[in-house]
């Protein structure tokens, strides 16, 4: 399968269950009053509005600042998605698709909510770390794979070319 290919369909992927995750999440909470419950010892089920971008970064608490973290989330997904297009390898297109993916779910939440829905709480040793989303992960998968090609696959000295001239 082609890497843009490969990116693509997991874009898609990404995108729905971000979104079925986040309408789901939603229709819970609203169904049951809104009380957080552990998942895990480190990790609970909550229901938070982020209005900045990672960490709630940068909080956009106006219309203005709104639109311009969507058109920040637009532009750099319209370049991610220019470099799935020239992609060769699968793993980059694979990691592009995951990043794509999971941006365009939190720009989907921004658009209609002003804010984006992140429900899985993150906790240890009496720390809050962080709350987060499928597409949040979804991204940082992407970025992981992203760096693994970087360093161990498109890094790897290509086995055929040191073999030739060799005799058999």
């Amino acid at each position: 399968m082609r890497a843009r290919t490969l990116g693509a369909w997991t874009t898609l992927s990404v995108l729905a269950l971000d979104q079925a995750s986040k309408f789901a999440v939603e229709r819970f909470f609203e169904r049951e009053g809104g009380a957080p419950f552990a998942l895990l010892p480190f990790l609970d089920f909550t229901l938070r509005w982020n209005r900045g971008i990672s960490f709630s970064l940068f909080a956009a608490t106006s219309a203005d600042g709104r639109w311009l973290l969507l058109a920040l989330t637009l532009a750099v997904t319209a370049t991610l998605a220019a470099w799935l297009w020239r992609a060769r390898a699968p793993l980059v297109g694979l990691g592009l698709g995951a990043i794509i993916g999971g941006a365009l779910g939190n720009g989907c939440d921004r658009l209609a909510y002003g804010a984006v829905a992140d429900f899985l709480d993150l906790h240890a040793f009496g720390r809050q770390l962080f709350v987060f989303n499928l597409g949040d992960a979804a991204i940082n998968v992407g970025v992981a794979l992203l760096i693994f090609d970087g360093l161990f696959v498109s890094a790897a000295p290509n086995r055929s070319a040191a073999n030739r001239g060799r005799p058999p």
